[in-house]
């Protein structure tokens, strides 16, 4: 059985698994930060915490679309810390049985980023794998990083 949160990017059905999900909260103004990083508009303050923002529209190839009040941040950790996934709206909690959910690695050979696929009330769900998702933008983080040639 497999769980995760789902979210929607325009008609897109994504999810990432439930363990690697905070919550989600409302969309608020992001700080855009001096260095300029692919993917990472900027940081927000959540309760004291702060955190980059992660545009999954760009890191998915959609067109850009300004922040929106409708607009959500999916809070998650990763290895490098708490960050936020800016979508455009979060469904909640999805459970698929073994039957509803198919592996993506016998359709994709080599695919670390697409976990699987399941099947959802609305659609197909694609369901990835949240440290694969983010190496770009961990790639660039680590570029910027002091020290790096």
């Amino acid at each position: 059985m497999e769980r995760g949160v789902v979210f929607r990017l325009e008609d897109r059905l994504f999810a990432l698994p439930l363990e690697v999900t905070a919550r989600a909260v409302r969309a608020v103004e992001i700080t855009p930060l001096a260095i300029g990083l692919p993917g990472v508009p900027g940081v927000i303050d959540v309760h004291g915490e702060i955190m980059p923002v992660v545009d999954l529209r760009e890191r998915f190839g959609l067109p850009p679309r300004a922040l929106r009040p409708s607009a959500q941040f999916l809070l998650i950790s990763s290895a490098r810390g708490p960050v936020a996934l800016w979508v455009d709206a979060v469904d909640g909690v999805a459970t698929w049985t073994e039957d509803d959910f198919v592996a993506a690695e016998p359709l994709f050979p080599g695919s670390r980023q697409l976990r699987g696929i399941a099947r959802g009330a609305d659609g197909l769900v694609l369901v990835h794998d949240l440290d694969a998702l983010l190496a770009p933008v961990d790639e660039a983080f680590a570029r910027e990083a002091p020290g790096h040639d």
